[in-house]
């Protein structure tokens, strides 16, 4: 009986988002620093939304970004607003190939150590949802996101920012091992 190595699968994934980030850190420099808060959010809102009208077209679509890219953009964009939200008072926007990949690795590894904490906790879960219920959960966090920033980055009860960028990224990585599962 197959039984999933859920670490593995997991570093697999974050590894290949990986490779990807720093490639385009490569071609494009660190342009994404100049990205405010609510511009990442958007960012995401628009590759979840964009997978959703794919879900409900029957997988019908005139661009042939795959979901699977979307949800890769989704994982690497939620990285990036957690690294924007670390170097909140850093005024450098430039960053070489080496610094982005630490801040990549520093973020993904808290991340990676939340999902540990949450699997152990709801006993893996997620392998039982379905892909649309991650992009509904991606969004309702985006959503979550933009009521935090109205009410100027504070909460009274509520997780923070970070902590729904951090479930953002996790649910993307979950639907990356579900899709290459599938294949």
């Amino acid at each position: 009986m197959y039984k999933p190595n859920t670490e593995q699968q997991y570093q697999d994934v974050v590894a290949r988002c990986k490779s990807l980030f720093v490639n385009k850190v490569k071609d494009y420099g660190t342009s994404w620093r100049v990205l405010r808060t609510i511009s990442i959010v958007d960012q995401l809102y628009i590759k979840a939304w964009r997978i959703r009208q794919i879900q409900e077209n029957n997988g019908q679509q005139k661009i042939a970004d795959s979901i699977e890219s979307e949800f890769i953009g989704i994982v690497n964009y939620g990285i990036i607003a957690l690294i924007q939200l670390a170097l909140i008072n850093d005024e450098n926007w430039e960053l070489t190939a080496e610094q982005a990949a630490m801040y990549f690795h520093t973020e993904a590894t808290k991340i990676y150590e939340l999902m540990l904490q949450k699997n152990h906790d709801y006993g893996e879960a997620w392998r039982d949802m379905s892909q649309s219920s991650f992009v509904d959960l991606i969004l309702v966090k985006l959503l979550r996101i933009k009521q935090i920033l109205l009410n100027d980055g504070k909460t009274i009860v509520s997780e923070g920012m970070d902590a729904n960028f951090a479930d953002i990224v996790n649910y993307g990585i979950f639907a990356l091992i579900k899709i290459k599962e599938e294949v």
